[in-house]
């Protein structure tokens, strides 16, 4: 069989093994060892297997992952979740839609301590709807904007979706992450203007006007925010001026909320074991997907697929950003039926040298392709922060609540067009410029450099 054929068959076979319900990671892991052995040896293969499993779960940098995650926890046990909101409350509230206008402000606040999107809608779910159904809001703005703002965890740093791009693709996990800061706040921007639009032109939804809140209360209610605000600054502004890496910069994180968390004494042992067993369940979880997208990608590299289709892709005489926007649409598709971690590491070892042969900056598509991600988080019917909040909001049923979605969703494309129309929003300042001059041949050899050493791993086998 030709190898451009049966990489063909073998994506084909990932997805047929995706429909009967096997675990995405165990998909890819089977079907690049059974591609690997077809197209090599299963000599070659086995060696593959064992060495890709144990480099990713052994590779230092990705140690990253348990102390973002373990940093929401903490922050979580900590009681800054209800900090945040109270003081967004009190200072937001005179706003039209303030309680939702609010609890944007705290997500973003609380996504700043927690690279988990799903830990900042289930965290503020609790606190921000009851809150909100309290005054008389619909429920499908309350239930919409928890979702939606859920999402600014998977984009504002300390970002999970950033450290597994950054993975996948090497690239530098420290651009990334100060790449997306910008851009989260225009989401997050982008966010609010949607709520107080949308109760402009319909009252009805947000009928109820809380208590006047005085001066004194407002700056009172400041005093226990500057904890996650420190931290942050520290976190970011550390990675940003080369005092420290992104891992170390999380073990550091980590380390200041367990001691808020412990000065405060809010840290029972239930909510810390809850916070270690989150973190380890969640890194095995990411581990295990990048080890088998690596397995996959070998295969991939073997039949040659991304070449040939990166190949292809550049003799097409037509716009780079007609083949970027067909790209969003299929991320939006399969965001309907893959969550986002998932729907990364299956699609980047053929999407990313497409994009590198266009001569697409990395850093900026890496924070294309995670707000898109946030996007698979919000569509029907897979909507993993929807489901979230449904099991927040018991009352509230699906229909209502991706009915109250819809505009955030919308929003977030109108986010990605502006950082289509204006790159420097998602651009680092860290970042070397990237040269869109450089010549086909020096892109394609950035391609070949991403595959050489796993070609090469099996080509010696082979031999």
């Amino acid at each position: 069989m030709d190898p451009v054929l049966s990489g063909i068959v073998g994506t084909l076979l990932v997805f047929f093994l995706l429909s009967l319900g096997m675990p995405i990671a165990f998909s890819m892991m089977l079907v690049g060892f059974l591609g690997i052995s077809f197209l090599s040896s299963v000599e070659a293969a086995l060696p593959v297997l064992a060495r890709t499993v144990y480099e990713t779960s052994s590779h230092y940098p990705y140690t990253v992952i348990p102390l973002f995650v373990v940093m929401g926890g903490f922050a979580g046990s900590s009681g800054m979740t209800r900090q945040l909101y109270a003081a967004f409350d009190k200072w937001l509230r005179v706003l039209p839609g303030g309680l939702g206008v609010a609890t944007i402000g705290a997500c973003a606040g609380f996504a700043g301590v927690s690279g988990s999107s799903v830990a900042t809608a289930a965290a503020m779910g609790t606190v921000a709807i009851p809150e909100m159904n309290r005054f008389g809001y619909s429920s499908r703005l309350s239930a919409g904007t928890v979702a939606a703002g859920g999402t600014l965890g998977f984009l504002i740093p300390p970002s999970i979706g950033f450290v597994v791009y950054g993975m996948l693709t090497e690239q530098s996990i420290g651009k990334l992450l100060i790449a997306g800061v910008a851009p989260g706040l225009l989401l997050a921007l982008a966010y609010i203007s949607i709520i107080i639009s949308w109760v402009k032109i319909s009252p009805e939804v947000a009928p109820s006007s809380p208590e006047p809140v005085s001066w004194k209360e407002k700056f009172a209610s400041l005093m226990p925010v500057w904890e996650p605000l420190i931290i942050f600054l520290v976190v970011m502004g550390g990675i940003y001026l080369g005092f420290f890496t992104p891992t170390e910069a999380g073990g550091i994180g980590a380390t200041m909320l367990f001691l808020v968390a412990l000065i405060k004494r809010k840290l029972q042992w239930p909510a810390f074991k809850v916070a270690l067993l989150e973190s380890v369940s969640i890194s095995v979880m990411v581990l295990f997907l990048v080890a088998g997208a690596n397995v996959f990608s070998t295969f991939l590299a073997l039949s040659t697929i991304p070449i040939q289709v990166s190949t292809w892709v550049v003799s097409l005489e037509v716009s780079r950003y007609i083949v970027l926007t067909i790209v969003i649409l299929i991320y939006l598709f399969l965001g309907c039926f893959l969550d986002a971690i998932s729907m990364m590491v299956l699609t980047m070892p053929v999407i990313y040298p497409v994009i590198i042969n266009l001569g697409f900056n990395p850093i900026w598509f890496g924070v294309i392709a995670v707000l898109m991600m946030e996007a698979g988080l919000l569509t029907p019917p897979m909507g993993l922060n929807v489901f979230t909040v449904a099991g927040v909001a018991k009352d509230v049923p699906l229909e209502s609540i991706y009915r109250g979605i819809l505009p955030f969703l919308i929003s977030i494309f109108v986010v990605v067009f502006f950082i289509i129309l204006f790159p420097k929003l998602a651009i680092s300042a860290s970042s070397k410029k990237w040269q869109r001059t450089q010549s086909a041949d020096s892109r394609r050899m950035t391609i070949l450099s991403l595959t050489s050493s796993r070609h090469s791993a099996v080509s010696s086998l082979q031999d």
